[in-house]
């Protein structure tokens, strides 16, 4: 698994879902690959989980959705990220995330979007590759 070590991770699940296994599951290969995982529980605000964000000082927030409510999530959470001068935090998602869905969430900033047909290992290795900064020879 890569190494995440040092790295502070947001794992929450906005909205009304009532099912967080595959957060915690994230939550647990995040831990396991050396980052610090903060999970908020369920049914947080937008506005909770940015405001835990800035808090925790996070270098990554992850969303899991279940509702179909994504697209608007995400978009009040980021919105609500910027409002607290935090929009600098990479934003990922994963759940049930429609494939029509996916491209209009990478454009509106969010780093990644991972499902439950992904290997824990390749999502693991993208948010470390994404949390690592780009070595300039």
């Amino acid at each position: 698994m890569s190494n995440l070590k040092g790295k502070r991770i947001l794992i929450a699940k906005p909205g009304l879902d009532g099912h967080d296994i595959g957060a915690k599951i994230i939550a647990l290969a995040l831990r396991d690959a050396g980052a610090e995982v903060i999970y908020t529980g369920l049914r947080k605000t937008p506005g909770f989980i940015a405001r835990v964000a800035v808090d925790e000082d996070v270098d990554a927030v992850g969303l899991s959705l279940l509702s179909g409510s994504h697209n608007e999530l995400v978009a009040e959470t980021m919105r609500e990220l910027r409002a607290l001068d935090a929009g600098d935090i990479p934003v990922f998602v994963g759940g049930t995330i429609p494939a029509d869905d996916r491209a209009a969430l990478i454009d509106a900033g969010v780093m990644a979007i991972f499902t439950a047909e992904m290997r824990l290992d390749d999502v693991i290795a993208e948010v470390a590759r994404a949390l690592t900064p780009v070595q300039v020879a």
